[in-house]
């Protein structure tokens, strides 16, 4: 009986993308919450509110980001990985949260219309549009490996969408007096948030239940290690991710004949990080005339 383990991660650092987004976030909500006021802007003010909640978003993912970094003790052999699944999942409530938000508010200006000054809602948001779209450009390299960096993508990205809202609608006011186009393009706008949204939350759930990630197939990883001459069977495999980017496998192999060397595991590990993009893969090998003795054991 043979264990083998393999470890290769590489994790980035995000901790200036997080600053710069965050200190840009906060002195554009304070600037947005101060001209709503002056011009009776509901639609700045929701969204100064909106965007406070995805600063707060930034925050823990940005901890949870520094959290994974920690070293294991005896009590936590993983260290703090874990965190960066469970800031994802509050992300996306948290997101969820502000989109109702924005919706009753959207709602309440539909059924009382009120003067809006359409151009400075236009600076501003227009403001907004940049602001948000640097940030999330900061986090768009990482959003495809990592749910943790996706969440924080998605909440900059849907707040430069809320933000061009703003400016479409304050455009359109100014020369049709429609007041009721702004919270409906508001509600438009929270419709495609909800559908990002709701796939991240569910995502980041069934991470944080050990499922397997999206990324794998796990029908191709049994029919890879099913694909050797020496391998007679496969049982007890467990995929799980660790992290929002690091995924571990553990399996035994039940062999026809024992290897001479450990170029068989050595192999197994290269291609399940090459092709499979799993960092921790944990093996043990099993004889078959073993797992047969085992059987008849009392």
């Amino acid at each position: 009986m043979e264990h083998n383990h393999n470890h290769t991660h590489v994790q980035i650092d995000y901790n200036k993308a997080f600053a710069f987004g965050i200190i840009l976030n906060v002195i554009y909500i304070i600037v947005e919450f101060v001209f709503g006021l002056r011009i009776n802007s509901m639609a700045l003010i929701a969204d100064a509110g909106h965007n406070l909640s995805d600063v707060l978003g930034l925050l823990l993912a940005w901890g949870a980001s520094y959290l994974a970094r920690s070293s294991t003790t005896n009590r936590r052999t993983y260290g703090l990985r874990k965190s960066t699944i469970l800031a994802a999942f509050f992300n996306a409530i948290i997101l969820l949260i502000a989109v109702g938000a924005i919706s009753i508010e959207a709602i309440r200006k539909i059924i009382e219309p009120q003067p809006i000054g359409g151009t400075t809602m236009m600076i501003v948001a227009g403001i907004g549009v940049v602001i948000n779209s640097l940030t999330a450009l900061l986090f768009l390299k990482g959003k495809e490996n990592d749910i943790n960096i996706k969440g924080a993508f998605m909440h900059m990205a849907a707040d430069a969408g809320v933000s061009l809202g703003v400016v479409a609608a304050g455009l359109v006011i100014i020369y049709t007096n429609w007041l009721w186009l702004d919270p409906a393009i508001s509600l438009l706008i929270v419709f495609v948030i909800t559908i990002g949204t709701w796939g991240l939350l569910k995502e980041s759930f069934m991470l944080s239940m050990d499922a397997v990630p999206n990324k794998i197939n796990v029908s191709k990883v049994k029919q890879y290690l099913k694909s050797f001459p020496i391998v007679k069977d496969i049982h007890d495999l467990h995929i799980w991710g660790m992290s929002t980017t690091e995924t571990a496998l553990s399996v035994h192999i039940v062999l026809k004949d024992f290897p001479t060397n450990n170029k068989f595991v050595e192999t197994i590990n290269t291609k399940l990080h090459k092709d499979f993009g799993i960092d921790h893969p944990t093996i043990q090998l099993e004889l078959e005339s073993e797992t047969n003795n085992c059987e008849k054991c009392p």
